[in-house]
């Protein structure tokens, strides 16, 4: 264990106390790793969000286990403030804690509080590393950025004069997930404001936005095949920002076109689809151009290879997995638009890759993924039923209007092809990506509803195996953050262009302010699949041919509304092993998992289905017990194929999380 997180933790040791009071103005407990650290000490974690719903938790499954000499779910219970002051706290929790108080300006004392405060969790442990070994005098707030760009980021701003020196960083950043925050971003573009060669571009926005800086790298490509003859019919992404028009990327470098060449396996940039024979151009260059059906299926078979050489291990964390979906939905979505010959010839790749993957995620999630109901949410969700809190950031911060489009159903690859799609047809809609966890399991009456009421199955145990009260719970939510009920709008079953007009008339209300809405089609298209997952590509592809999606979003934004968009699960293709001789799943559909009221059932059940495998998930209801099918099976006749889900694989566990905005 390192350095960091044996400094947080020598302040916890479970046998001092029952109940414990940490105040943490910096979420400093809320990284996954020093969550892992503290279940193993005995430790669970509790959010001070709303007072009713922690006493309740906390009277009935913890302090009524203690009066009886019994542990309970875990030895202590951290009651987690994200403030300084306790002193509001009820008078019997105070009188019975342990308080402990962090904070990142103890932490880091050398350093500038302002500064460090702007700093992901995830650079925290590198930095506590680097602030012992280098840091010998207190610094101020410019230093304290210079030193975290060197020994961080890995960036001297001084030391970036050339064009090549410049997109490098801003490549080698991006690819590895690792944007400035925007008060260093500020600091860079600040430094570099006086250089002749970068004048004319908005160095602060490319150093923290990823999704531009991807747009116009890939318009700087599509201009740099054109000056050497190379024409050919774009992917149709959104239009670059006006000034990429003059940006020239110095793609030739080595130290450029190296990661230029990855971005395009990974389907972070899109090739260029050409006909006919090509003028003499770099053999490194190819790889950004399809002239034949061979080069995309090359192009595939390159993304499945790099995919398989980074899949995250146990040690990971959930960023690698979001970042791993993502890759993994562009190259299966290439694979499903192959011809047939040539996605057979893949077959083989693309299945190890998935049971590679399937076993890592499920070991994955055997340790860490108990700890991700309580991380933070403020930079975006990371389970779906943060996403609630995390919009009601965004009207804070200034988004008056925001509406949640929910997919149900969609699995990651498919999102790729709506996308793919709507930037044929409706070139101005732009697309900032992301990816978050559903519910396990996944199940529609569980993972969508976490959506809509903002909380943890445990917390609505008395309806989850329906969804019906999903109006009721995102009305609550939403008059809990202070909305009244003529502001807030819920509507499900929408899935034709004939329904669109009732939904505006709808959207219209003058005082409304957020909206909740279902899409079903593709759910639909799933459960009457008989093709496997590219007849549900063709499916899908024909529902966005009629132009719905894109007419919904533009009702959307035309009135004003921020759209966000995610599904509540995806699918996978899986074979029948058989039937289970007892208990009923929570919802027949999901054929990957048997939920039961009683532990004799599920054991008995689980003893007579070698090939399935029990998981305690931690914030489902205690009488809510899971069976999984192993690998990529299902619960059907023995040998029947189908697309289902319920269980846990990238396809059917990591789901978009998308913002989507017009481009002028």
């Amino acid at each position: 264990m390192s350095a960091w997180i044996d400094r947080i933790l020598k302040e916890f040791t479970a046998d001092l106390a029952r109940l414990w009071i940490a105040a943490d103005p910096d979420n400093v407990l809320l990284d996954e790793r020093v969550l892992s650290g503290l279940r193993e000490r005995g430790f669970e974690l509790l959010p001070f969000e709303d007072s009713v719903v922690f006493r309740a938790e906390y009277e009935e499954r913890y302090r009524a286990a203690w009066d009886l000499g019994q542990d309970g779910p875990s030895k202590a219970l951290i009651l987690h403030l994200r403030d300084t002051s306790v002193s509001d706290l009820p008078w019997d929790y105070l009188s019975r804690a342990r308080r402990v108080s962090v904070s990142l300006a103890n932490l880091f004392p050398k350093l500038s509080y302002t500064v460090v405060r702007q700093i992901g969790p995830e650079h925290h442990e590198a930095l506590y590393a680097a602030q012992a070994r280098h840091a010998t005098q207190s610094l101020g707030e410019s230093a304290t950025k210079e030193f975290i760009l060197t020994h961080i980021f890995r960036i001297s701003p001084h030391l970036i004069s050339r064009p090549e020196d410049l997109w490098r960083e801003l490549l080698r950043l991006h690819y590895r997930e690792e944007a400035l925050p925007p008060m260093l971003g500020d600091h860079v573009a600040q430094v570099l404001g006086d250089i002749p060669a970068f004048e004319a571009l908005p160095l602060s926005e490319l150093f923290y936005s990823k999704a531009t800086l991807l747009r116009v790298v890939q318009e700087a490509w599509y201009r740099y095949l054109s000056d050497r003859g190379v024409d050919g019919t774009r992917a149709g992404e959104p239009p670059a920002p006006e000034f990429a028009g003059k940006v020239e990327l110095p793609f030739e470098h080595p130290d450029v076109r190296v990661i230029v060449d990855s971005m395009f396996l990974d389907g972070l940039l899109h090739p260029l689809a050409v006909r006919g024979a090509l003028p003499t151009i770099p053999e490194w260059a190819k790889v950004g151009i399809i002239q034949d059906p061979l080069a995309l299926r090359n192009l595939v078979e390159d993304g499945i290879k790099s995919l398989h050489q980074t899949l995250p291990t146990v040690a990971s964390s959930f960023r690698d997995w979001t970042s791993t979906a993502r890759k993994f939905g562009e190259v299966l979505a290439r694979f499903h638009a192959l011809d047939s010959v040539r996605a057979e010839g893949l077959r083989a790749a693309i299945v190890d890759l998935q049971t590679s993957a399937d076993e890592s995620l499920r070991q994955w999630t055997g340790k860490h993924y108990a700890d991700l109901s309580s991380l933070p949410v403020a930079k975006g969700p990371v389970m779906v039923h943060h996403i609630p809190r995390f919009l009601s950031m965004r009207r804070v911060a200034g988004e008056d209007k925001v509406a949640l489009l929910v997919f149900d159903g969609l699995a990651i690859d498919q999102w790729v092809q709506i996308r793919e799609g709507l930037a044929k047809r409706a070139p101005k809609i732009a697309f900032d990506e992301a990816a978050c966890f559903a519910w396990l399991p996944t199940l529609t009456s569980v993972s969508r509803q976490a959506i809509f009421s903002g909380l943890r199955p445990r917390e609505f145990a008395d309806t989850i195996e329906s969804t019906a009260p999903e109006p009721n719970q995102w009305a609550r939510f939403w008059q809990d953050q202070g909305l009244r009920a003529n502001e807030v709008l819920y509507r499900k079953g929408i899935k034709r262009n004939d329904q669109l007009d009732d939904l505006d008339a709808a959207l219209s209300h003058p005082a409304l302010k957020v909206a909740g809405i279902v899409v079903d089609t593709v759910d639909e298209i799933v459960h009457g699949a008989a093709l496997g997952k590219r007849g549900i590509a063709a499916q899908i592809e024909s529902w966005c041919e009629t132009g719905f999606v894109e007419r919904l979003l533009d009702r959307l934004t035309s009135k004003g509304f921020h759209v966000y968009l995610t599904a509540d699960h995806g699918n996978v293709e899986a074979v029948g092993q058989g039937r289970p001789k007892q208990g009923v799943a929570a919802e027949m559909r999901g054929e990957r998992v048997r939920t039961y009221r009683s532990e004799a059932l599920a054991a008995e059940s689980a003893a007579s289905n070698p090939n399935s495998y029990r998981l305690e998930i931690a914030g489902l209801p205690a009488n809510f017990l899971t069976l999984f099918a192993g690998e990529r099976t299902a619960f059907m006749p023995q040998g029947e194929q189908a697309v289902v889900h319920g269980g846990i694989s990238i396809e059917e566990l990591m789901v978009p999380f998308v913002k989507v905005s017009n481009v002028s």
